[in-house]
């Protein structure tokens, strides 16, 4: 409070004497004529409206303006003078113009301040809803393959002399199942953290050759689902978008994998990746089962995490809601429809004034 106040007296100081000297500089080596001072002090006192708060500093600069104009620039000079003819309506101006200024000014800053806080309430609302759906992602998904991990391996262990060859095998594929799915899930949870933990829910975003970024996400997919086909479709011109690379491989990653597990479809998934205008658009369409009429509207909510989804496979929520939330921190946006024949995911990413 004290750190602004004086604040406040420095700005009205040095304007109301930055104005002062102008108008000297006009007055004694130029035209003596008193219109021009009052345009100058009258745009002086419009300064220390804006930059500073309140009335005080305002009326204050209003009277010695007014008192300077009697002294300095009125005949007789470096004399105060009441008497002289229009004085009061110059009195009276200034100080209208002073507290018309100052008035809006304030109230200008103070919605100014309410948005802000607004936004700001608002962003919080955000992160608590992702929050509580990561906290109820690990309740949910977490447990399960835990679980069946612990499950298999007790079964490996206790019962390896009885159990054949292919059982034991299909034991270890359960336990490398669950574990990649947990490993999936660590990626998705350490990449929101991530965003969380940047100034503003921003990321930092680097020039990046689209082709490359959808090339190592492939590779990665291949890795963990070798049997997935993708059909990738882009334009020929070289394309390059400001981007984390990183987060945007996930959100490929994620988007991709839902469509080959989730769609009860067997057929390869298709990205399709189109140059507009102010954005490039990805499209991730299957040829499966679609989203139902009661989740296509809370797909990206995460409220569809559960422990075993409509098609045998653990939810997708949480992997929905991360995409998002990546989406969202690239100035983007991202949607989910269906086209007739299975379920479509669009996300754009917006392209730098620059470019």
């Amino acid at each position: 409070m004290i750190k602004r106040i004086c604040s406040d007296i420095i700005i009205t100081v040095l304007l109301l004497l930055v104005a002062t000297a102008m108008s000297f500089c006009f007055f004694y080596f130029g035209n003596k004529n008193l219109a021009n001072i009052t345009v100058i002090y009258t745009l002086a006192l419009i300064l220390i409206a804006l930059k500073t708060t309140g009335y005080l500093y305002g009326i204050a600069a209003a009277l010695f303006c007014v008192a300077a104009v009697n002294f300095f620039f009125s005949y007789p000079y470096f004399r105060i003078n009441f008497s002289l003819a229009g004085y009061p309506v110059t009195f009276i101006g200034m100080l209208a113009i002073s507290l018309i200024t100052s008035a809006t000014t304030t109230t200008l800053k103070q919605q100014q301040r309410a948005i802000a806080e607004r936004e700001k309430a608002l962003s919080e609302a955000d992160r608590e809803k992702l929050r509580a759906n990561l906290l109820r992602a690990v309740s949910h998904d977490l447990r399960t393959p835990l679980t069946t991990i612990i499950g298999s391996s007790s079964s490996y262990l206790e019962n390896y002399r009885e159990l054949t060859d292919d059982e034991r095998v299909e034991l270890i594929r359960n336990i490398k199942d669950d574990a990649e799915w947990l490993l999936n899930m660590a990626e998705n949870l350490l990449t929101v953290t991530r965003i969380q933990n940047d100034t503003g829910d921003k990321v930092k975003k680097t020039s990046e050759v689209v082709e490359e970024v959808v090339s190592e996400a492939l590779q990665r997919l291949r890795k963990r689902l070798p049997d997935t086909r993708v059909r990738v479709s882009m334009p020929d011109d070289f394309l390059m978008l400001a981007m984390d690379p990183t987060l945007i491989e996930q959100v490929l990653i994620n988007l991709i994998e839902n469509a080959a597990v989730h769609s009860g479809s067997t057929g390869p998934v298709d990205l399709v990746i189109k140059d507009e205008p102010e954005f490039v658009s990805f499209s991730v369409r299957d040829y499966g089962t679609g989203i139902t009429k009661e989740q296509l509207p809370h797909i990206f909510e995460g409220s569809q995490i559960s422990s075993l989804s409509s098609d045998g496979h653990r939810g997708i929520g949480i992997g929905l809601s991360i995409c998002k939330t990546i989406i969202r921190a690239h100035g983007g946006d991202i949607t989910a429809v269906n086209h007739g024949k299975g379920a479509e995911f669009i996300f754009t990413l917006p392209k730098e004034k620059e470019e």
